[in-house]
């Protein structure tokens, strides 16, 4: 059974970068645990982390609820910036 914390982070509503999430523990897992050759997955991981956050200030600083987009709502957003 996964903790409630693992089950936060396989949660699309909850984590909007599962897939750069799996993608980095993937490569780590194929490459011996080198994080040298996960460089590009880290950055991506990273670079995802960062625009979610700053979706999510921008609209608690609005008033928005809930803080963090739905996954559906992620992907409406994304989809609208091309």
């Amino acid at each position: 059974r996964m903790s409630r914390h693992a089950q936060k982070l396989k949660d699309h509503d909850i984590n909007p970068c599962v897939a750069e999430t799996d993608a980095t523990t993937k490569c780590m897992n194929d490459n011996n645990y080198n994080k040298d050759m996960c460089t590009d997955y880290f950055l991506k991981y990273k670079n995802c982390r960062k625009f979610w956050h700053g979706i999510m200030m921008q609209r608690r600083r609005n008033g928005v609820k809930p803080e963090m987009p739905s996954a559906d709502e992620r992907k409406k957003i994304l989809e609208s910036m091309g």
